[in-house]
Order: C-alpha cells, then sequence, then structure tokens
C-alpha cells in the first residue's frame, strides 16, 4: 500500500505477487495489485482480478477500501453498489456498512434507495442524523422528479409527515433538521406553515448563519405579499444596521406597496406581528433623514444612508412626485458623498448606479466641480497637476471613470483623444511611486489609468486608426510588466492580440491568469474561440483539454460535495450543488469544445497516423447520436469579465447576449453535424454483400445512407439559418463577447465546399449500389461535382493569398482573417481526402473485377467507365492545389522572418523610450505567433499531400 501511496505502481504489483505466491486467498493483496495495473494502464487485466474477488462476496474492510478505491479509478461508482449491497446481507447490523452503502447509492443517485437505506440504518442504531439522511433522500427525489405532481403529492408530503412525527415526539435536535423542514415547506409552497416554524420555538435553533432567521421571516413575508410585516422588520433591522443595503430595497418596496394598496395601521392593537409600519413617503423621508443624522454621529462613515437617499429620489421620480418632498438635489447630494467617500474604490460604482439622475447638460459641470475639490498640485504653470497622495489619486481616478461613463471621452476629437491618452498615461506613471513597496500580487494604485487610455486608443482603432491597436498593446505590457498580477491587462491583451490574430502570447496569458474551476466554464471561451481558427493546433488540443478536464472532474467532484454535505447535515447546500452539475452539463462551452475537440482530433490523425475509421471508434462517436442538449443549453459565458467604463449605449446589452448565444448556438449545430456526417463515412464504405441483392436493407446499410442523407438536410437547414442571422450585420461592442467563425466559413467558400462534398457521397453511394453498367447519368454527375469542387477549393485558396502583415505608411497592418481562411482550407481539404478515400475505395472493386473480365476475354477492348478518369484527374488536380498551397505557405514563412520589424521607423516620435522597448515586444510577438500558425498549418498539409498521392486506384 505505501508504493501506491508514493506511485510506485510497479513495485507494488510485484509486492502483491510475492504476497500472493504465499498467501493465495489473501484478497487485499489482489485488490491492491489491480490497483497497480489499473494505474499502469492495464484495466482490464485490473477489472478480471476485482471481478474474482467481487465474487467471494468479501466482507473484510480492507478488501471493501480496496475495491472502492479501485472502482473509483475506473470510474464505475455503480459495482461499488453491489459490493456494500452483499456485505451488508452478511453482516446485516453493521453500522459502518450500510453508513457505505447509502453513500454508494448517493454517488450514482439512487435516491429511492437512500431513502431506503437511511431508514434502515436508523432502525440499527436510532439517531437523528440518519433519519433526515432519509428524508432528504425523499426531497431528492422529488427534485429529480420529471412529474411536477408526483413530487408536489407524494414525495413532499411523505418528507413533511415524517419530520412533523419527529416534532411531535419532541426528537428535533440540530439547526439542519429545522432547515430541512423549512425546505420542505417552502417546496410545497406553505409559505404560513414556514413562516410559523421560523418563528416559532424551533426557529430558536436557525443560528450559524447571521439573521438566518430574520431573513427566512422575510422571504416568508415576501411570497405571502405581506407588506406590513416586510415594512416593519426591514425597518427593525436597519435600525440595527444602517448599512445594510438589502434592507433598505425590502423597505422601499413595501412602502410603496403600502401606499399603492392605501394600508392603514389599525387603531387598537399592534401595527403587524413586527412591530411598527411606515407607510407614507413622509415616514420615508424622516426615516432616511434621521438615519443620515444617525451616521454623522457614528465613529465609522457608513455609506448605506446617503446611497438610499438617492435611492429614495429616484424611486419618487420615477412616481413623478419628487419635487413635494424636499429631499435635495441629486447634483448635489452626489457632490457631498464625493467629497466624503470619494478615495474609496468603491465610491465610482456607488455613484454609477445613480448617474441617470443627472440631465445631460449638467455633465460637464458636475465634472469641473468634482475635480475643483481634489488636492492637486502643478510644479510649473502650464504642467499636469498632479496627486501629493494615495488619497488624492483615488479621488482623481474616480473622477476620471465619471467621466467616460458620462460619455465626454467619448465626444471628443481624434486629436483630443490622443492629448487624454498622453496625460493618463502621465498620471499613471506617477502614480506608479506610491506603489513602490506593493508586493507582485498586488496591483498598482495608478492601474486604472492605463486601461482607460487603453480603451481611449480601442475606440481610436474602431474609427479607423490603425496605430492605435499598436499602442493599446504596448502600453497593457508596459501596466503588465509593473503589476504582474493584473488580470485586467492580462484578459484585455487576450482580447487585442486574438483580433489581430496572434494566438502564442494568449496561451501564456491565460495559464498566468490561473483560471479556477468554474472559470474554465465562464472565462474559457477567450481561449478556446480562437486557439484553432488561428492556426495552433497544439495549444488548441491542450487548452480543450483543459477544459474538458474540469467539466469530466466536475462529475466526479459533486458527488462528493453531496456526500460531504449529508454527512454534516448541510442539506440546503445539496440541490444547489445538483443545480450546479445540471448547469455544467448543459453548458454551450462544453458542448462546444466537445464538438471543436474531436473535429480537431480527426484533423490531426484520422487518416494521418490512424484510419479514418479508427480515429471514430476511439472517440465512439456515430452519426445516429446527438449528446448536446440543445434545449436546455445554458450559456455561462461571463460577457462582462473586462471592466468598462462605457455609458449605456456603447456597453454590451441584454439583446448582445441574446444574439450572441443565438449565434453560436447556430454555429455549434453546424459544427456537430459536420462532425456527424464525417463520422458517418466509414459506416458506408463496409458493403461485402452482392450489391444489389435484397439483403442490403436488412443489414442496415441502407439505414446508414439515410441517416447521412437525413443530417446533410438538417445542415442546409442550420447553414440557412445561419445565412438569414449574419444578414443581421450585428456588431458587438469590442469588449463584449467575440464573434464566432461563422461569417468567415460562409465568405471564404468553405461552406459551400464542404455540403457539396457530403453530396458527392450520397452520389457515389448510388453508384456502388446500381455498379457500372447502365449509371452514365450518375458517373457523368460525380464527374461534375469533381470539377465543380476544384474549382470552390481553388478559389477558397485565393482568398488565403495575401501578406499578413503588410506597412503601410510606417505603421503595420494585419490580414489575420487570412490565416482563418487557411485554417479553414486545411480543414475542408482534410474532408475532401476522407470523401475521396470512400470513393477510392468504392472504385477499386469495381476496377479490379474489370480486370479479371478482360482477362478472361482475352480482350483489350473492355472500355473504362469514364468515372475513373474523372477520379484519377479530380486526384492529379487536389494535389497541384496541395503543392501549391504549401508553396504559398513556404513563401508566407520567408517573408515572416526576413520583415525586419524594429526598423520600421515608428513615425510616432512621441513615443518614450520606456514605450519603444514595449512596441518592439509587441511586434516580435505578433510575428513570432504568425510564423507559428503558418509553420503548423503547412505540417499539416504536407501530411495531407502524402494522403492525396496514396490515392492513386
Amino acid at each position: 500500500a505505501d508504493y501506491l501511496d508514493n506511485g510506485n505502481n510497479k513495485m507494488a504489483i510485484q509486492q502483491a505477487d510475492k504476497l500472493l505466491k504465499k498467501h493465495k486467498d489473501l484478497h487485499c493483496a489482489k485488490v491492491l495489485k489491480a490497483i497497480g495495473l489499473q494505474r499502469t494502464g492495464k484495466q482490464d487485466e485490473a477489472y478480471a482480478l476485482a471481478q474474482e474477488v467481487a465474487a467471494l462476496e468479501p466482507t473484510d474492510d480492507n478488501s471493501l477500501q480496496a475495491l472502492t478505491i479501485l472502482y473509483r479509478e475506473m470510474h464505475r461508482p455503480e459495482l461499488v453498489t453491489k459490493l456494500y449491497e452483499t456485505a451488508v446481507k452478511k453482516v446485516p447490523n453493521s453500522e459502518e456498512y450500510h453508513s457505505h452503502l447509502f453513500m454508494a447509492y448517493a454517488r450514482v443517485g439512487e435516491y429511492k434507495k437512500m431513502q431506503q437505506a437511511g431508514m434502515a440504518l436508523y432502525k440499527i442504531v436510532p439517531k437523528n442524523p440518519y433519519y433526515f439522511w432519509s428524508v432528504m433522500s425523499l426531497i431528492m427525489q422529488s427534485i429529480s422528479a420529471q412529474d411536477e405532481n408526483l413530487s408536489k403529492t407524494m414525495f413532499l408530503p411523505l418528507a413533511e409527515r415524517m419530520v412533523e412525527k419527529m416534532v411531535k415526539e419532541d426528537k428535533i435536535e440540530a439547526e439542519a433538521e429545522v432547515e430541512l423542514y423549512y425546505m420542505i415547506l417552502e417546496r410545497l409552497e406553505k409559505y404560513k406553515e414556514a413562516l410559523d416554524v421560523v418563528r416559532g420555538k424551533l426557529g430558536e435553533k436557525l443560528t450559524s448563519e447571521l439573521q438566518s432567521r430574520e431573513n427566512k421571516c422575510m422571504a416568508m413575508y415576501k411570497k405571502l405579499r405581506r407588506w406590513p410585516e416586510c415594512n416593519a422588520l426591514s425597518r427593525r433591522l436597519l435600525l440595527k444596521n444602517s448599512d445594510d443595503w438589502q434592507f433598505y430595497i425590502t423597505y422601499f418596496d413595501s412602502v410603496f406597496q403600502l401606499i399603492d394598496e392605501s394600508w392603514t395601521p389599525p387603531a387598537e392593537e399592534e401595527h403587524s406581528l413586527e412591530g411598527e409600519v411606515h407607510c407614507s413617503v413622509e415616514q420615508a423621508v424622516e426615516f432616511i433623514e434621521e438615519r443620515i443624522t444617525e451616521e454623522s454621529k457614528s465613529s465609522r462613515p457608513l455609506r448605506g444612508p446617503y446611497l438610499a437617499k438617492l435611492e429614495l429620489i429616484r424611486r419618487l421620480r420615477h412616481r413623478g412626485c419628487n419635487d413635494e418632498y424636499k429631499l435635495g438635489d441629486p447634483e448635489q447630494l452626489m457632490f457631498q458623498y464625493f467629497k466624503k467617500f470619494g478615495d474609496k474604490p468603491c465610491c465610482f460604482t456607488d455613484l454609477k448606479v445613480f448617474v441617470d439622475l443627472l440631465p445631460p447638460s449638467q455633465y460637464s459641470k458636475f465634472i469641473q466641480q468634482l475635480l475643483e475639490v481634489i488636492p492637486l498640485s502643478a510644479a510649473a504653470e502650464n504642467e499636469v497637476a498632479l496627486p501629493g497622495d494615495i488619497k488624492a489619486l483615488q479621488q482623481h481616478l474616480c473622477v476620471v471613470q465619471l467621466s467616460r461613463l458620462l460619455g465626454i471621452y467619448h465626444a471628443m476629437d481624434k486629436k483630443e483623444k490622443l492629448t487624454v491618452v498622453r496625460e493618463l498615461m502621465f498620471r499613471y506613471r506617477h502614480g506608479l511611486e506610491f506603489g513602490k513597496s506593493c508586493l507582485k500580487t498586488e496591483l498598482q494604485f495608478s492601474d486604472y489609468y492605463c486601461l482607460l487610455a487603453v480603451h481611449l486608443l480601442l475606440d481610436l482603432w474602431l474609427e479607423g486608426e490603425e496605430a492605435a491597436v499598436w499602442q493599446c498593446l504596448t502600453l497593457l505590457e508596459e501596466g503588465l510588466a509593473h503589476s504582474p498580477s493584473n488580470a485586467q491587462f492580462k484578459l484585455l491583451l487576450i482580447r487585442i492580440y486574438c483580433r489581430l490574430g496572434a494566438f502564442e502570447p494568449v496561451a501564456e496569458l491565460y495559464s498566468s491568469l490561473d483560471a479556477k474551476h468554474i472559470q474554465h466554464d465562464t472565462i474559457g471561451y477567450l481561449l478556446t474561440r480562437y486557439a484553432e481558427s488561428l492556426g495552433h493546433y497544439a495549444a488548441a488540443s491542450q487548452s480543450c483539454n483543459f477544459a474538458l478536464r474540469f467539466f469530466h472532474s466536475n462529475q466526479k467532484d459533486t458527488s462528493e460535495y453531496i456526500i460531504q454535505a449529508y454527512k454534516y447535515g448541510a442539506f440546503e447546500k445539496i440541490p444547489e450543488f445538483i443545480a450546479f452539475r445540471n448547469r455544467l452539463n448543459s453548458s454551450l462551452h462544453f458542448a462546444q469544445v466537445r464538438t471543436e475537440r474531436m473535429l480537431l482530433d480527426l484533423l490531426l490523425e484520422a487518416n494521418i497516423s490512424t484510419s479514418l475509421e479508427e480515429s471514430i471508434k476511439s472517440m465512439s462517436l456515430s452519426p445516429e447520436e446527438d449528446d448536446i442538449p440543445w434545449k436546455d443549453l445554458r450559456d455561462n459565458r461571463d460577457l462582462t469579465v473586462l471592466f468598462s467604463w462605457d455609458p449605456k449605449d456603447r456597453d454590451i446589452s441584454e439583446e448582445h447576449r441574446k444574439l450572441s448565444l443565438e449565434e453560436e448556438t447556430l454555429w455549434l449545430r453546424i459544427r456537430s453535424l459536420t462532425l456527424r456526417l464525417v463520422s458517418g463515412l466509414p459506416t458506408l464504405s463496409h458493403t461485402t454483400q452482392p450489391k444489389n441483392s435484397e439483403k442490403t436493407t436488412e443489414n442496415g446499410v441502407s439505414s446508414r445512407i439515410d441517416t447521412i442523407r437525413s443530417l446533410l438536410q438538417q445542415l442546409e437547414a442550420a447553414v440557412d439559418s445561419g445565412k438569414k442571422f449574419l444578414e443581421q450585420k450585428i456588431q458587438y461592442p469590442v469588449l463584449g463577447p467575440p464573434p464566432t467563425r461563422m461569417a468567415g466559413f460562409f465568405s471564404n467558400g468553405s461552406c459551400q465546399c464542404q455540403t457539396s462534398l457530403f453530396y458527392l457521397v450520397s452520389d457515389i453511394y448510388e453508384l456502388d449500389t446500381n455498379g457500372l453498367e447502365d449509371s452514365a447519368e450518375i458517373q457523368e454527375r460525380i464527374g461534375n461535382s469533381f470539377k465543380s469542387l476544384v474549382e470552390r477549393l481553388t478559389d477558397l485558396f485565393n482568398k488565403c493569398k495575401g501578406d499578413l502583415i503588410e506597412v503601410r505608411d510606417g505603421t503595420l497592418k494585419t490580414h489575420p482573417n487570412l490565416l482563418e481562411n487557411l485554417v479553414f482550407f486545411v480543414e475542408t481539404i482534410s474532408i475532401a481526402l476522407w470523401v475521396s478515400s470512400y470513393c477510392d475505395s468504392v472504385l477499386r472493386p469495381f476496377k479490379s473485377n474489370l480486370q479479371k473480365k478482360k482477362k478472361k476475354k482475352k480482350e483489350s477492348s473492355v472500355a473504362m467507365p469514364p468515372v475513373f478518369t474523372h477520379f484519377l484527374d479530380y486526384v492529379t488536380e487536389l494535389q497541384t492545389l496541395t503543392s501549391n498551397v504549401i508553396d504559398h505557405i513556404k513563401g508566407l514563412e520567408i517573408i515572416l522572418t526576413a520583415l525586419k520589424l524594429e526598423e520600421l521607423s515608428l513615425k510616432d516620435t512621441l513615443l518614450l523610450q520606456e514605450e519603444k522597448k514595449f512596441t518592439k515586444t509587441v511586434q516580435g510577438k505578433v510575428q513570432s505567433s504568425y510564423h507559428h500558425s503558418v509553420q503548423e498549418i503547412g505540417e499539416l498539409l504536407k501530411k495531407r499531400l502524402d494522403t492525396i498521392k496514396k490515392l492513386k486506384i
């Protein structure tokens, strides 16, 4: 066992063998040997050994534990349940084995059996937790039931009765048990009963979370629309803590609900269960003013009361009745707020919510007013006035962020924008001196200046200023050098490098972000969208693997979390874990990465190192199967991961999100149908039956072509939807979602090529079934398809021509679309070759039959059917075309190697020495990345050329 722990699996196997020579029946040694075999990749031997031991139905703890470990490593948790079912039968009173059995069921989600196992445990050892394991398993059955009705009428009421029995017998001990009761009542929509539980004696047990009891009460009051209670409770909680924002929201919601219902307090008794109720605007105004007065006496400054006043003004304006309440002018209030909290980083985000209270005509004046109260000093008359300490720097940064948000920078012309960029960078570099003592992991105080300068340059780039994008990269690389763990710098660099078609620097940047767990799903798209499409095949494989490893391990991990939650009685977490698992299983990104990964593997392997058939078999792909949950696809991408200070009309909107999801889904559909069509090719080429016999339909061959034809119709439909979508000419914000590869796929002609290739498959199949005799028409059709395919592929190649980097008036212009087109060319030519080798497999037998006939008749005049000539011409043309593309790529490589970028007279002499250094780095990175892409694309094409040369019938 020690050897296994240290990862020395070979030694472990040897030691186990030694033991087994002496003691044949040492079960545990056998299992430990099996674990060693499993870890050295001998799965089948390991499984056989394990089954030998399992068949003996062991009940010793060591063997059971060891088998459990082995089965889990084999990803066969269902075998663990069988193991403990037999152990429990043999040792019926073992608390330990029963609880192992319960947990084994939990791993595979057998909720009904969990319920029974829990009760069996409770009978042996009447401990509360076991009883409630059983109750929770009923709730799980209700959550997983497809039939809503069943869960409301059977599972939940049964769970409720089980808990009530414990309540009546006064056996409730732990907080978790009360939580569970509350959860059941809430799911049964018995809100009043749930409220009584929380407010009653049982509610006293709810102590582990702050205000757990009050929060649950509030939730029930809201469900029951009991506004007087909502109001009184939130009022009471605000008196305790006047900085708790959620209670201000409930307080305001309830006040206005009560006003709208013209509610009046009863004359005699209490206002409500929770005490005094406010039901008029006057009371609300007075209450907020009191909070502000209280705040001014408190020892630490609180933001809540001041923001609450702005919130109230906003709501009163919305109802058209602000003026009569004399709450003050929002502009003045925001100014006062800035004076009090302007040096806190949260000041900007606090005020951002309320800027729509300002009239646009006041924007400049408001900004001016804020600037006047910041202590800045200039060395000389016309120099930039700088902050003397961090406090003043934070205040100034807040104003700059607000200026961007209010659109003041957007309204400037090019020259003004460039002036602002210089000023911001000057301020950024000056601010670095406040952060000299910062650790590598800490951010510099002035980082946002640099980011805002880059945003301004991005505006200029979008307006057609080519040099601006290089300056963006230069400034970001400089920022990153001073603040190596600033994620915003990294994310923005990733986006811009990708836009320029340079993937090489991106892989490194992304891995330095050290994405954790769920981030593989929320920001992974930044990486996977570009790796393959820019020709970095090796990096693409790696980034897909990263993502998939996370999704696959999540399946396993979630069951562990659920088991821990049972052990520690954290029942309310269990439904959250299940929801989390579902969210990841139906993740759009998961489906995309799976599909692209398989297409990529075929591209890199099929007919190069293994046959297409073997590659498809090893992925267990089948054209009939569609494993994508189309109806439940969830877009878990974080599209706001890049900070933006843009005004609403320029920022990413709900509409953008919807459109992006639609586009991603359409593209995924096209890709997944392409994958399934390719996976159908090998199924066609094995028709050993006599061609025209009745048998073909029986052994399922003809249904295979039907599958392919139906997939082809679906692909046509998906392509049509894609084209319709693109007609909308959508422009996402530059920091919003990146567009898919769909537009390029259509415009460069890959789409038409790929579709016609799959139509060709159908024609060749027809030729295969009809034979060569009376098939002149089909043969001609095939011949024409070959011709037009070569024309289309040549067109596609023409769209790959041109320089990747060109130097225009001292500025670099990149053409990443040429790279994307080349990548599509390689993919399309690969599909052409897979189709051609199917064609080859059909024509070969025909040819050898003809030659046999020739020999028999001893005539040389047996005419060769035209389809052979067509095919040979086609293969020759493919070979020539591929050679031409390889030559073109060689040419690109030579140009890229010879390109001396540093000699570019960086004509913008306003660049400082510091910046020149970074500009050189940036240009070098892009150049090197292009070089790398072109090399990988060239290598892959050379391998394809070898395949073409084998296609001579």
